[in-house]
């Protein structure tokens, strides 16, 4: 499976971003999609997950109210709408996805370890 992440940029802080990511290769196998994303100088953090038919969704508490993950399963896309930007949202986002059978409730899987493919990341930064 290839990711392949876009829509990242700078915006001022109360704007909105929206990031894409698109899947290649065995996506028959595409289970649960997510985005991570990483500041400089701190760990990987999960963001957002949807399962594969979207009807299940997972958010951080520090985007919740905020960030809306979808996905289009006709392209293979899962986005990834970023609303009420803060400063501290700044970082690389990547999107992700886990390909191994698990269980139903995978989506709630918040720990890099868990995901199979990674996207190259897009930049977001927010300014003041």
């Amino acid at each position: 499976v290839q990711l392949q992440a876009s829509g990242g940029g700078l915006v001022q802080a109360g704007g909105s971003l929206r990031l894409s990511c698109a899947a290649s290769g065995r996506t028959f196998r595409t289970y649960v999609m997510s985005w991570f994303r990483q500041a400089p100088g701190k760990d990987r953090e999960f963001v957002a997950a949807i399962t594969w038919t979207g009807g299940s969704t997972n958010y951080a508490d520090s985007v919740k109210g905020r960030f809306t993950i979808s996905r289009d399963n006709t392209k293979n896309t899962v986005h990834l709408q970023m609303n009420s930007l803060k400063i501290e949202d700044t970082a690389v986002y990547y999107c992700t996805v886990r390909t191994r059978l698990g269980s139903a409730s995978d989506y709630r899987l918040k720990w890099d370890s868990a995901y199979d493919y990674w996207g190259q990341g897009t930049q977001v930064t927010v300014s003041s």
